[in-house]
Parts: C-alpha cells; sequence; structure tokens
C-alpha cells in the first residue's frame, strides 16, 4: 500500500507541471424562462438513479406549465449529486408527425437555477436501423460538494412550439444505411406539440470538465443564481479546444478548507475522496491543495 502512495505522489508531481484542462465552456447570453420557487416546489420529482434509462411519456394528463414562456407537459427529475460526475442523453422520440422540443433548466440542490440548455443544444437526428426520428442531446453535469440532490427540468416553450421540424424520410435513411441510390421523395415535416414522448440515459462517471451545479461553500445570503447556456446555442461542429483561463487566486480561508479536508481524508485512508478534493481545490485556484496531498500521502 505504502509503495502504491509513493507512486500516487510521484505521479501526481509529474502532473504539477502540465497544464489543466478545460473546463465546459458557458455561455449566458441567453438565459431560462422565469419559473416561480414555488411552482418549482410543488412538483412531483422523480428520482432517476445511476445507471438508469427511464422512458416518460408526457401526455395531456402530465404534470403542466403555463407560465410566461414556457408551455405544455413538463418532466422533472431528481438525481444523486454525491456519486460524481453525471452523464445525461435525453432524447425525444418523435411519434408519426409530432415533436415535443425540450428545454433543460438544471436546479442545485436548494432549487436555484445553476445551467440552462435551450432547444437547440438538442438537434434533430436521422432515423437509424434501431431508431426512429429524434432531438437528442447530452448533458455533462459535476454535483458541487456536500448535496445530496440537483435536479432536472424538462419542458417545452411558445416558442418552440410555433416552429416544425423537418424530418428524414425512413425511405431515404434505409436507402442511405445500406448503400442505395437515395430515391427522390419529400421528406416528412413535424410540427411541435405540448406533449411527447421522452428518454433519458442517466450514467454517474469520475471525469472532470463537466458543469459544476451548486455552491462549494455556504453563504450567508442566497446568491442570485443566473441560467446559463452551456455550449453552443447552434448545432454545429465541435470547436477546436482553447487553453482554459487561468483560475483567479484562492482566498486563504478556501485553502486551509480543502488542505484540511485533503489531511483527514488521506489519514482515514481514503485517497480516492482526497484526490477529488484535490481536483476542486486545484480547479478553484488551489496553489497549495497538490503539495499538502503529496506530504499527507507520504507521512
Amino acid at each position: 500500500m505504502k509503495k502504491n502512495l509513493l507512486s500516487l505522489c510521484l505521479s501526481l508531481s509529474l502532473m504539477a507541471a502540465a497544464p489543466a484542462v478545460g473546463h465546459a465552456a458557458q455561455n449566458d447570453a441567453n438565459t431560462a424562462p422565469a419559473i416561480s420557487s414555488q411552482t418549482l416546489r410543488n412538483l412531483s420529482w422523480t428520482p432517476l438513479v445511476p445507471p438508469v434509462t427511464q422512458d416518460v411519456t408526457l401526455g395531456t394528463s402530465s404534470v403542466q406549465i403555463n407560465q410566461g414562456e414556457i408551455q405544455g407537459a413538463v418532466g422533472a427529475f431528481a438525481l444523486p449529486a454525491d456519486r460524481g460526475s453525471l452523464e445525461i442523453t435525453l432524447t425525444s422520440i418523435a411519434t408519426g408527425k409530432t415533436l415535443y422540443v425540450p428545454n433543460v433548466l438544471v436546479l442545485d440542490e436548494q432549487m436555484r437555477p445553476a445551467a440552462f440548455y435551450p432547444s437547440s443544444y438538442f438537434p434533430y437526428q436521422k432515423p437509424g436501423i434501431v431508431s426512429s426520428d429524434r432531438l437528442e442531446g447530452t448533458l455533462k453535469l459535476t454535483p458541487a460538494l456536500g448535496q445530496k440532490q440537483i435536479y432536472l427540468l424538462v419542458y417545452t416553450t411558445r416558442q418552440d412550439l410555433a416552429g416544425t421540424t423537418q424530418m428524414t424520410n425512413p425511405a431515404k435513411a434505409f436507402a442511405a444505411g445500406v448503400g442505395n441510390a437515395v430515391p427522390d421523395i419529400p421528406d416528412p415535416i413535424a410540427r411541435h406539440t405540448p406533449t411527447g414522448t421522452l428518454s433519458l440515459k442517466v450514467s454517474a462517471e469520475q471525469k472532470t470538465g463537466n458543469v459544476m451545479i451548486g455552491q462549494i461553500f455556504p453563504s450567508s445570503a442566497p446568491a442570485a443564481a443566473t441560467p446559463v447556456v452551456v455550449g453552443n446555442t447552434q448545432p454545429a461542429a465541435a470547436p477546436a479546444a482553447t487553453p482554459a483561463k487561468p483560475a483567479e487566486p484562492m482566498l486563504s480561508d478556501s485553502e486551509s478548507y480543502f488542505n484540511d479536508a485533503i489531511k483527514k481524508a488521506v489519514k482515514a485512508g481514503d485517497v480516492d475522496k482526497a484526490l477529488k478534493l484535490l481536483d476542486e481545490a486545484e480547479r478553484l485556484g488551489s496553489k497549495t491543495a497538490r503539495k499538502t496531498f503529496i506530504e499527507s500521502v507520504k507521512r
């Protein structure tokens, strides 16, 4: 065990000279429609414990929200915040020539808006051999330490309901899939509806570079959280990676908090927890967390 820990220390020392990995970009150009806190707290939140795949039918008898821009049936889901990062693939499946266009608002444990994925984040996907016409996108979220759960609200808007989606004729998709000549036939147009069919696939992962949900430290007064657009609002090819902006220096109180927590985790033999604390501390600008970890393991 001691030999393994010393090897780990050496690896971390070498990693210290490497550039930090960039985190998912956030774009606050567009904000989510406002939803009253009372409305959010009155919703019945369906728990999703990863790994899980959940199919959901949003029908006329489902919970509805009709406030401002939000119109129609909604899906409300609660996810664990103590299992590492979460990867969520949300699919809205076409029914005949209708589609439910999803938007997603992510809330922290206190039900404060933390991230916003507009409908443009869920582009149209052509049908395949075992899949149908659909809108689909993947969310990667990292809950902040100390939370028990976070929340996902799926809804559609007046603007989405006013639009349509051009789908691909199944015969064209089949011909392209088997290598035949694609027939010259019209593609169907799907109208957008306030009801539909969703599928959510949720898995837990231990990766960095995701969107942080919630506050690291409690504050004396709740901070006003602004929903943000995560990723490009226009579906397009992934842009080339850009160097991450160096983090601002961490406050001394925060440095002490993380260093003490790292020492306690190592002393208790929980190296995995200590590594998570190290990663989070450095993401927030700590200059001493790595040294603290290495010295704690050596001792």
